[in-house]
């Protein structure tokens, strides 16, 4: 098999158009096309990556007469590398699906746990006005009742909804190699994809921004605590909306990444991940502890939603220094 046979033989195997493995040796389409018509040969420096990417010897591709069961790299490996998974392109599939189907409903339940203190905070504004038809205490009732259906459903759809992902929890946590074919087809989805995911990331930044406009006008302007409870609604409104945006969507787009192991999903990342996994559920335990105690405790709903923002920064620095201090096996 000669030099050309061998680098269509390879692109193919790893699902590969003539596009994305040009771009990978930093060429021309054009370039990769007479490669493999034969009218022209790469020179040194592209065989060596080649050989690299398709992760064959450069023997392999340089010797006419090596045939493809004598070209693999041979790596030491220990024992757990025998026991790498293969996600197949069925699996691959139905991965994909499955998170487009599920994530709207997980990021459904996530807007209702955001937005839940909203109507309760609106019939006690109106209460404390004396606008409303409810007393304080009877519109308190009524708006803790709401707000505690809303989390019901938002737990109910987490826990029926996420238990149909959890057979493929060993993509999002474990390493695994694909089988023929796969990264092709997820490199191709990946690409349709990223216009829709750039728009609703976008948006959905833009509205947490412009949610924050009119709490801050309400309290510089002293419009009064309707005014500033009407706009912390608005926010709470805006945030969640964002939030469903980037599960339901941005989501679908973290998919390809994981089947990609690219991103937050590498090789090395999953492994700190999963080392970090008993301080993160501590963490996140603990604010949703805070937060709750502090909201039942003292009633001011239209305040107590901070802690989650500031959850969040805190949790970003704390997982960069404990990743920081992980070292690899």
């Amino acid at each position: 098999m000669i030099l050309a046979d061998k680098i269509i033989n390879e692109r193919k195997k790893n699902g590969w158009s003539q596009e994305e493995l040009a771009e990978m040796l930093d060429v021309s389409r054009q370039s990769v096309s007479k490669w493999e018509g034969a009218s022209s040969v790469p020179d040194l420096s592209k065989i060596l990556k080649m050989a690299e990417i398709f992760g064959v010897s450069t023997d392999y591709l340089l010797k006419d007469e090596m045939e493809p069961e004598n070209a693999q790299i041979t790596y030491e490996k220990n024992s757990t590398d025998s026991l790498v998974r293969k996600v197949s392109m069925e699996e691959a599939t139905r991965f994909i699906s499955l998170r487009k189907e599920i994530l709207p409903k997980i990021g459904l339940g996530v807007f209702l746990c955001i937005s839940s203190p909203v109507i309760m905070l609106f019939l006690m504004g109106l209460a404390q006005s004396g606008k409303g038809a409810l007393s304080v205490t009877a519109a308190t009732a009524t708006g803790l009742a709401i707000l505690l259906i809303q989390v019901g459903i938002a737990v109910f759809l987490f826990i029926s909804k996420g238990s149909k992902l959890s057979e493929f929890d060993y993509i999002e946590k474990d390493v695994f190699e694909t089988e023929y074919g796969v990264d092709g087809m997820v490199k191709e989805k990946k690409t349709s994809y990223e216009s829709t995911n750039t728009k609703a990331l976008s948006i959905g930044v833009v509205m947490i921004i412009l949610g924050v406009v009119p709490v801050v006008v309400s309290s510089v302007l002293g419009m009064g605590e309707m005014a500033s409870i009407g706009s912390v609604c608005l926010l709470l409104l805006l945030v969640a909306t964002a939030v469903y945006m980037f599960v339901s969507i941005c989501g679908v787009y973290s998919s390809y990444n994981m089947l990609l192991q690219n991103g937050d999903y590498t090789k090395e990342n999953k492994k700190k991940t999963k080392k970090l996994e008993p301080m993160i559920t501590g963490y996140w335990l603990f604010i949703v502890a805070v937060f709750l105690a502090y909201s039942f405790l003292t009633s001011d709903w239209g305040r107590s939603w901070i802690i989650w923002p500031v959850a969040g920064v805190l949790f970003a620095l704390l997982r960069v220094i404990a990743g920081s201090l992980i070292r690899e096996d």
